[in-house]
C-alpha cells in the first residue's frame, strides 16, 4: 500500500472540496442555509491530513518491526521512529532529493524501499557507503581491508516462527562511530548460496565458499542486518540505491510487550 500516494489524493479531494464551496457554492446558496454535510466533512479533515501528511513527509515517519533481523538491537513488534529529513529532504510520493542535507553513514539504522519491490519498505545497518569493498568472511566484517573490533558478550536466545529455539553468540561490533550488538550463529552457513539471487550490479560482488567480497558503486549504499545468520539483506539482493533512502531510524516509541523499551535510542 502506497500511503503517502493514499495521503496526498484525500488531501487534494478534501482541498478542492473546500475550495469549490468558497467559490462556487457559498455564494450561491442563501443566507443562513446550512452547508452540504460533505462540505462539513472537507473542511474538518483536511487540516488533519495536510498536517499529518508534512509531518510524515517531511519530519518524521512511525514505522513497525516486522522480523528479528536486527535483533537484539531491534525486536519484533518495536514501533519505531524515523527522521525523514536527515539525508536530504525529499518530494513526498516520488521520493525525489530537493534539498541536499547529509548521507547515510557507516553503522546507522536506516529504513528504505527495498530494492526488488519498492513498495515493501526495509530496515537494516548502513554496513558499506559508496566506494567501500565489504568483506564478510568466516562470520567476520572487513571494510576496506580493515577487521571490525568485535567483543564477545555471551549467548542469546530467541524464538524463531514456526517456535525454532535459537542460540546465537553476541557481540559488541564497532562500525563507524556507532558501538552497536550484533548476532552470529556458529554452526549456520557464512552465506546461504541458495539464496543469493541476481541483481543489477552483480559484477562488483564475489561469492565463494567462505563468504562475499563487494565493492559499493556510487550513489548506492550495503546493507546488513545486526541478526547476521537471520538476516534477508544486500548479500543476497544487493545495493541499496539512493533513491530508495527512507530515512534514518533514531527512537523506539512503542512496544506493547516490554515497556522498558520505549523511548530507547536507536544505536
Amino acid at each position: 500500500m502506497n500511503f503517502p500516494l493514499i495521503m496526498l489524493i484525500a488531501l487534494v479531494l478534501t482541498g478542492a472540496v473546500w475550495l469549490f464551496e468558497i467559490y462556487a457554492l457559498k455564494p450561491k446558496r442563501a443566507a443562513g442555509s446550512k452547508e452540504p454535510l460533505l462540505v462539513e466533512y472537507a473542511k474538518s479533515f483536511f487540516p488533519v491530513i495536510l498536517a499529518v501528511f508534512l509531518l510524515r513527509s517531511f519530519l518524521v515517519e512511525p514505522f513497525k518491526i516486522p522480523s528479528g533481523s536486527m535483533m537484539s538491537t531491534l525486536l519484533v513488534g518495536d514501533f519505531i521512529l524515523v527522521n525523514k529529513y536527515t539525508y536530504g529532504v525529499r518530494l513526498p510520493v516520488i521520493n525525489k532529493k530537493i534539498i541536499e542535507v547529509g548521507s547515510p553513514q557507516r553503522g546507522e539504522v536506516m529504513v528504505f524501499r527495498f530494492p526488488k519491490d519498492p513498495s515493501l519498505d526495509y530496515i537494516k545497518r548502513v554496513v558499506g557507503v559508496p566506494g567501500d569493498r565489504i568483506s564478510y568472511r568466516d562470520k567476520k566484517l572487513t571494510i576496506n581491508g580493515v577487521p571490525l573490533k568485535m567483543e564477545r558478550q555471551g549467548d542469546y536466545s530467541y524464538v524463531k516462527s514456526g517456535l525454532n529455539y535459537v542460540t546465537a553468540t553476541q557481540y559488541l561490533e564497532t562500525l563507524g562511530e556507532h558501538v552497536h550488538q550484533t548476532l552470529v550463529q556458529p554452526d549456520a552457513p557464512t552465506i546461504r548460496f541458495q539464496d543469493v539471487g541476481t541483481f543489477p550490479l552483480r559484477q562488483n560482488c564475489d561469492y565463494n565458499e567462505e563468504g562475499f567480497t563487494c565493492t559499493v558503486p556510487p550513489g548506492h549504499y550495503f546493507m546488513m542486518g545486526d541478526n547476521r545468520d537471520d538476516s534477508n539483506d544486500s548479500r543476497y539482493w544487493g545495493f541499496v540505491p539512493d533513491r530508495n533512502i527512507v530515512g534514518r531510524a533514531f527512537m523506539i516509541w512503542w512496544n506493547f510487550d516490554s515497556f522498558k523499551r520505549v523511548g530507547q535510542s536507536i544505536i
